[in-house]
Formats: structure tokens, sequence, C-alpha cells
């Protein structure tokens, strides 16, 4: 079989290239998430730029990129300047490219230029999103809302035992100059990279095992690359910060960008020596606040000593006169009884006779009328006790069965052999219980 036109496959590349290069003659701004970046020993670095489906994140697109060593010693600082981010896997980027196709290794697109805008305009975006959502589930605000202790001295630390700003931390609370007493408990975690959320969540979820022992939680982090704050822009951790029942007050070493965790939690401060030194500022408050009532205090004491000293230095001077008045006084109410007595006392007196004379006729009717009734009594007694003698019943026909010197009610209480004494009217009968 002929072919009339044959081609190598460098041919074929070379025509592939040049089609290219007719049809994208220009340099184009692309939107895209970078997957890979890694520099290369001659100073050049390598990328793969993708694009996800919005919908379920699945890639959708996907090309290789270069920024060659002479645009890349530019765009790379210029980029983590601007935007405080490391340039690499993850972050969303606005790229000039060029489209270009090499014989060997294919199509790329060769990266002249990048607007970091672009990346800080997204980095805001997702800020905004988690903030939205936690607004949205009704969570947002709860921490904020929580009061702070009078004077909060019980701290729970989530931070990294070895970082710098930790160790500063610690440093400035124990030797303060004001001898401040203040209580810690380092709840240790991972403060950079994938696992910071996770792991600042497993302390929480030991702090709230504890909650009672403390008076707010300190979110520390020290140092450490700008890149690292975006495990701090993550729902899950702010969703669990923002519903923990204590205040949670961060310092997480930036002084530019303000992260979620800043914006849900009760306070927020830029270091984790500006935490420390707004818990001394609490001491300082209520020291000051303890001056004032010591001082005021003694002024009211003061006060009331002075008009306790003018009370009674008037009353020093009109006692002696009041003793006089009461002493004339009570002369008057003496000699008024002193008359009066005797005249009450022979009132008295005839009052009681009168009441004794009358009680005398009354007790003369009364007593033979009592005599007389109580006799009657006694003669109805005497009667019943007459008739319901034994000897009286026994008269009548009936008898008396004795048991022991008792009267037996119930043959139950007999036995065989038990002597029994009936009596009749005219004499007693001895029998035996068979």
């Amino acid at each position: 079989m002929e072919h009339s036109q044959e081609l190598t496959l460098t041919q074929l590349n070379s025509i592939v290239k040049d089609a290219l290069r007719q049809c994208f003659p220009d340099r184009y701004w692309v939107r895209a998430e970078v997957s890979e970046a890694r520099d290369n020993y001659t100073g050049h670095c390598y990328l793969e730029f993708i694009e996800k489906d919005k919908r379920n994140s699945q890639i959708i697109a996907k090309a290789r990129g270069n920024i060659w060593a002479n645009r890349w010693r530019i765009i790379k600082p210029y980029f983590e300047r601007e935007t405080g981010q490391i340039f690499g896997p993850g972050i969303k980027v606005l790229v000039e490219v060029s489209v270009e196709f090499h014989e060997v290794y294919g199509y790329s697109l060769v990266v002249n230029d990048i607007d970091p805008t672009y990346t800080i305009g997204d980095m805001a975006r997702n800020r905004a999103e988690i903030l939205r959502r936690l607004d949205e589930a009704g969570v947002k605000d709860l921490n904020k809302e929580l009061e702070m202790a009078e004077l909060p001295r019980r701290y729970a630390i989530i931070s990294s035992p070895t970082a710098a700003g930790y160790g500063d931390f610690m440093n400035q609370l124990e030797n303060n100059q004001r001898g401040y007493k203040i209580y810690t408990k380092l709840f240790p975690s991972i403060m950079q990279g994938a696992q910071t959320g996770a792991s600042i969540i497993s302390a929480l979820s030991m702090i709230y095992e504890y909650q009672d022992l403390f008076d707010a939680v300190v979110i520390i982090r020290g140092g450490g690359a700008t890149s690292d704050l975006n495990a701090f822009d993550d729902f899950e951790l702010a969703y669990n910060v923002a519903q923990f029942p204590l205040p949670v007050i961060t310092g997480i070493g930036h002084d530019r960008d303000t992260t979620v965790l800043d914006d849900i939690a009760n306070v927020s401060v830029k270091t984790p020596t500006a935490v420390a030194e707004y818990i001394l500022d609490h001491f300082d408050k209520a020291n000051e606040l303890l001056s004032e009532l010591a001082y005021g205090l003694n002024n009211s004491v003061l006060g009331y000593l002075e008009r306790d000293k003018n009370k009674l230095s008037i009353l020093t001077n009109t006692i002696p006169s009041l003793i006089k008045q009461r002493m004339l006084a009570e002369s008057s109410r003496i000699e008024f009884v002193r008359v009066r007595i005797p005249q009450l006392a022979q009132g008295h007196i005839s009052r009681q006779n009168v009441k004794l004379e009358i009680i005398s006729e009354r007790l003369k009717n009364i007593i033979p009328a009592r005599i007389d009734k109580e006799y009657n009594k006694l003669s109805n007694l005497e009667k019943i006790i007459e008739l319901t003698s034994p000897d009286n019943v026994i008269k009548k026909g009936y008898s008396v069965t004795l048991h022991n010197g008792k009267i037996l009610k119930s043959v139950s209480d007999v036995k065989p052999g038990d002597v029994l004494v009936t009596s009749l009217i005219d004499g007693d009968v001895k029998s035996i219980v068979k």
C-alpha cells in the first residue's frame, strides 16, 4: 500500500506546534487551581493547573505549566509578598499564559505573569463563605456573646508546646512585674499543616470535659509561615469554636490578615504576647477598681466618723440638761403615784370585798345542790353494783366456773386434768377435765 504523504512524528508535532502558534498567538489570562508546583535545579518551576466542577469538585480540565527561571525569580517573591501565601498546591491563581507545544514534552502553558489580587480575593471569598454558613447555622456569634468573668484567672491554652510564641506568652504571664498569680494548663495541638483543625478540635474536646476548671480558652500560634493561616479558615474548626461554652481568645501571630477563627472568637488579638498583655490588663483594671473602692470606702468611713463625732459632741452638751429634765419628770411621776397608791389600793380592796361577798352567797346555794347530786350518783352506783354482783347472779340460777382462781371464759383455756371450781347458790363443786 502506498501512502501519498508520510510524516515523521517530529514533523507532525512541528505542524501541530505551528498551528497552535498561529491559532493562539497572544497571551491569555487564565483562572485555575495549582495542583502541583516544584522547583527544578535549573531554577525553573514546573506546574500542573486544574479546574474543578463547582458542584462535585471533580477535575474537568488539566494542563501542564512552566515558569521559566528568569520569570520565576520575580513572580514568586512578588506573589508571596502581596498575598502572604506561599505559592504552592491548593491555591487559586489568575495567570497570564502563552500556549506552547513542544515536540518532545507536548502541550503546556508558559506563565508570564500572575495577578495576586485574584488569589487574595479568592481567600476572602472562602472566608466569607464559611462565615455565611456559620451564620445560617445560627452559631456565628455564639462565642462572642459569652460574658467574660469579672476577673478571669484560669486559662486552658491550646498551642504547640515547642512554639516560640507559647514560650513568650508563658514568660510574660509568669514573670509579670505586678506579681499577679495566673493559672494556665496547656493542651498540646498541631498548629500548622493539614491536621491543624482536627488537632485543635481534639484539644477543645478535652477542655470541654473539665470546663468548670477554666474561665476562658486561649488559642495561640507564634511564628510560622503566613500560609499556615489557611488552617484557621476551616468551617469545622470555626463551628466547634463558635459553640464552645467558654470564651475563646485567639492570638494566632499575624499583623495583617484576619482568619475566620478571629472573626468568631470572643476576643481576638494579633500575637501571643498581645494575649498575655490582654490578660494582665484585666488584672490591672481589677486592681484599679479595688483601689478606687478602697479609697471610696476610706472616705466614707472618715465621713461617718466625722458626723458621729459631731453627734457625740452635741449629745455630750445636751445630756446633762436632758438628765435633769428626765429626773424632774420622774420625780413628778413618783409623787403622783405616791399620792394615788392609797386611793387605788382602797378601791381595789373594796372591789375584791364585793367579789368575795358575791362568791360566798353563791357557794351557799351551790354546795348543798352539788352534795345532793353526788349522793344520788352514789345511790345509783350502789344499786348497779348490787344487781351485777356474782352473788346476785348466782341466786338467779346462774353459776360461775373458776380455773386457777380466774373466771373461765372459753374451753380452749383448759386441758385434760385441770381442776375447775363451779360456784352455785348453796356451795362450790370441784370437777376434773377429762
